[in-house]
């Protein structure tokens, strides 16, 4: 790419033939073994919109790219493969200098999938030579944040991120400090050197990682002197003048300049001072490092041991959804219909499964493939609230969970993973279940978001028997770290001084990215779990940050069924991401406890833990106090009308659960009637469309024009 800085490598789209499928409830991991294979492009049943994108994909001139890319959009505009072909034809353009329709492509590409640093840190770049450094720096900026939070694409082997990773975070650091130069030498005097030791520090996280670069070294050199430290400048220079290129006498000017200024040189000539810089070594500049709490060294004390002094917040989260999530059976923590001759059939009506009780124990009896009749005990429930799923431990340790569960919503019995998993599915044929396969164990696959302090014991496992966990259910610890301390401390009568005397990491000193992580621990689907030096699967090491930060796997390579076709989020699983993208988080500092109270007074009642769930208004208005007076005004609607909550439109029921439709966490979207009318409204759910079902998009545009 023609940047005048840093070389970006453009990658296309990665649609690894080996791509490993997705199954939506399940925990991904690096090394699990998948049935099934698919692309993207698997999941197209068109085959001439297949072939044509193939043919686009495989184009290797940037000028037949984006033409073969544009034809492309134009015939098939409501594709699941909008976002690649956009982003071929962004980086074409780029190839071709055309920096306009690159930022325009660019953009199309990222309305429907945000989260692309592949993307994002050519089209930084672009928006800078193109004039624009604030789209340059929130470019820039996005990308360092994803190229963290992504794990490598599947089209980029394990061997080669690394080296990709570092040059594409060097780029997009070295645009941010750029644009960031760019903004103070526009600012007001009093921002202008706060703005530029943000651009320092961009630019010293650059030569950190491409230590050799000439033009990095000029402009950090350039960066100095505004700062007004003439021989930290007159290093940088001479970094940059030590090498050919457009830089070197630039930086050679500079030199002479601070030679002649400096009342340091006195009478030395100019090369005794040029040598006594090159002598000097860098200047000492200390990066800030990583913000995130310092986990305590002590273990875990378990839940139990926050009874004695917490024991309201405790009696209220052993009611709780977290609570209840995994427990030992107990027959009166049953929900569903184990009454004699409770049978179970399949699509063609034949039973293959029976629910029974027998002495205050509950069975679950499968019939197997040859229609041999096979009773198992349920030894665990799985949930509490919406629905319960039932499990039995084999001699070895392994847990397996049953492929049907009981709809409490419903009220009757479901075959859950034939609804949520894809065609062929290894684990939604009920009658597979005594073969006792990997897709149905418990610890492999549910156990890191349903039990606490989930932890391999063997180095090569073979079954969920090679797994140990401290605790069923979601525990104080997973969300206020390791408490072993803590207890000990309070035991001990010492006085609390400071917050570091109570050893527990406090909500209220995280910002929002850390208190985020701590929910998204379970409710974000996408990220990757592996093993920590210990065998931890789902708690940090002894000494690490608390909350544990997992990558994820690149949204492009997830199942389509996780997404609408307008790029918004269909699945619960995925609430975390979806709330990620939200300006309330990402502009504002929300979190799932502006919202939610994980341990409320109510929790029987208030199943969604709501903080104000008697007024669901004031979780926006606490912010957006000026729409209090007068919130018809806003919404055009009488105030009390259902369609005058705030939830209605900025939080519509468009997300997949437990056999109902939840509230979307992507909050600050507006209802996009161009979308609905581009992918219909079964790939583009249009909230007001929800309650006047018998409008349609262009009604609804003309309605939105007048907001």
């Amino acid at each position: 790419m023609k940047s005048g800085s840093l070389c970006i490598l453009i990658f296309a789209s990665g649609l690894c033939p080996g791509l490993a499928g997705q199954v939506l409830d399940t925990i991904l991991s690096p090394n699990k073994t998948v049935t099934k294979r698919f692309t993207v492009l698997d999941q197209i049943s068109d085959p001439g919109e297949r072939r044509d994108f193939l043919k686009l994909y495989e184009a290797r001139n940037p000028q037949v790219r984006r033409t073969l890319a544009v034809d492309f959009i134009a015939g098939y505009p409501a594709s699941w493969l909008l976002p690649q072909a956009y982003e071929i034809a962004a980086k074409a353009s780029i190839d071709l200098n055309d920096s306009t329709r690159a930022l325009e492509f660019g953009r199309e590409s990222l309305r429907l999938l945000p989260e692309n640093p592949l993307l994002l840190a050519p089209l930084a770049s672009t928006a800078l030579e193109a004039g624009d450094p604030a789209q340059a720096e929130a470019f820039a900026r996005s990308a360092i944040e994803y190229l963290d939070q992504f794990d490598r694409p599947a089209s980029v082997a394990p061997s080669e991120w690394p080296v990709i990773q570092s040059d594409l975070k060097a780029a997009s650091y070295f645009t941010l400090g750029r644009a960031v130069i760019a903004a103070a030498l526009k600012a007001p005097s009093p921002l202008k050197e706060q703005k530029m030791r943000e651009a320092e520090e961009s630019l010293l996280r650059v030569a950190a990682l491409r230590p050799s670069d000439p033009e990095v070294a000029y402009v950090l050199g350039l960066t100095k002197l505004f700062l007004k430290r003439p021989k930290e400048a007159a290093f940088y220079f001479a970094q940059a003048r030590s090498k050919p290129g457009p830089a070197s006498a630039k930086a050679l000017e500079n030199l002479r300049r601070i030679y002649r200024l400096s009342n340091a040189a006195g009478g030395a000539s100019f090369e005794e001072f040029l040598a006594s810089v090159e002598r000097s070594g860098p200047p000492v500049s200390v990066l800030p490092g990583v913000k995130a709490a310092k986990t305590p060294l002590g273990g875990y004390a378990g839940s139990e041991a926050c009874q004695p002094c917490h024991s309201l917040i405790y009696a209220s989260w052993r009611k709780t959804g977290m609570g209840r999530m995994f427990r030992p059976y107990r027959a009166e923590n049953i929900i569903g219909d184990f009454r004699a001759g409770g049978v179970f059939g399949d699509e063609t009506g034949a039973a293959v499964a029976r629910m029974s009780v027998q002495h205050d124990q509950c069975y679950i009896a499968i019939r197997d493939a040859a229609g041999t009749w096979k009773t198992y005990p349920v030894d665990y429930t799985i949930g509490s609230k919406w629905q319960q799923a039932y499990a039995t431990r084999l001699p070895g340790g392994d847990i397996q969970v049953f492929p049907i569960q009981y709809s409490a919503i419903q009220k009757k019995w479901i075959n859950y993973w034939k609804i949520i998993d894809p065609p062929s599915s290894p684990r939604a044929g009920v009658s597979d279940f005594p073969n006792f396969t990997a897709a149905t164990n418990y610890q492999t696959n549910c156990a890191p978001c349903h039990t606490s302090h989930l932890r391999l014991v063997k180095t090569n496992p073979s079954g969920g028997g090679d797994y140990a966990f401290h605790e069923g259910g979601i525990n104080c610890e997973m969300c206020h770290g390791p408490g072993q301390d803590h207890v000990a401390a309070m035991a001990s009568g010492k006085t609390i001084r400071t917050k570091a005397d109570i050893h527990l990491t406090s909500f209220s000193d995280m910002d929002a990215r850390d208190s985020v992580a701590v929910c998204a621990q379970c409710h974000a689907q996408s990220a990757v779990r592996q093993p920590g030096p210990l065998g931890e699967m789902n708690y940090p090491s002894p000494g690490a940050a608390f909350p544990p930060r997992y990558v994820s796997r690149p949204y492009a390579e997830l199942a389509r069924r996780a997404f609408y076709k307008d790029g918004r989020f269909r699945e619960t699983t995925f609430i975390a991401e979806a709330f990620r993208r939200t300006a309330c988080f990402r502009q504002g500092g929300a979190t799932c406890g502006s919202c939610h109270q994980p341990h409320g007074e109510d929790p029987l009642s208030n199943l969604t833990s709501l903080k104000f769930a008697g007024d669901p208004d004031r979780m926006c208005l606490q912010c957006h106090s000026k729409f209090t007076a007068n919130i018809s005004a806003h919404t055009h609607h009488p105030a009390s009308a259902e369609a005058s909550r705030c939830v209605s439109c900025h939080m519509p029921r468009i997300m997949n659960s437990l056999m109902f439709k939840a509230r979307t966490h992507r909050i600050d979207d507006i209802p996009d009637a161009g979308m609905t009318a581009r992918f219909g409204p079964d790939e583009s759910p249009n909230a007001c469309l929800l309650c006047h079902a018998d409008k349609d998009a262009p009604w609804a545009a003309l309605q939105l024009k007048s907001w």
